[in-house]
């Protein structure tokens, strides 16, 4: 069974950066495709980025496009998310979430397991 454990939230002004970390457990993750989605107050939870485990290949929103940058590192099973120039607007709970083959989605219903989140928040 998959387990998921986020954190590295919490609270950063303005331009600020953080670095989320979700350690991965329970499966081999080779053909994994991991994933970071936000959900604010009120909102949809949306997609924010999302890495394929064997080829490191990567794919953001347009929203977090050249200000996040999603790695992992392979001898931890952890991924991580690297938010640099943080916006209040981007002040919300992170999942880290997993799907099991390729290829990389944004939609929230093609990932089958999900950490407890953590919160980021974003102050003018």
């Amino acid at each position: 069974q998959v387990q998921l454990v986020e954190s590295g939230g919490g609270l950063v002004q303005a331009g600020g950066s953080l670095r989320l970390s979700c350690a991965a457990s329970g499966r081999t993750f080779n053909t994994y495709v991991m994933g970071w989605f936000r959900q604010a107050p009120g909102k949809e939870r949306e997609f924010v980025a999302a890495i394929r485990w064997s080829t490191g290949s990567a794919y953001y929103a347009d929203s977090v496009k050249d200000r996040f940058t999603i790695s992992r590192d392979n001898a931890k099973n952890t991924v991580y998310l690297q938010m640099d120039s943080l916006k209040p607007e981007d002040t919300a709970v992170y999942f880290c979430a997993s799907k099991p083959w390729a290829p990389m989605s944004r939609i929230v219903n093609q990932y089958r397991d999900w950490g407890q989140g953590t919160q980021v928040t974003v102050s003018s």
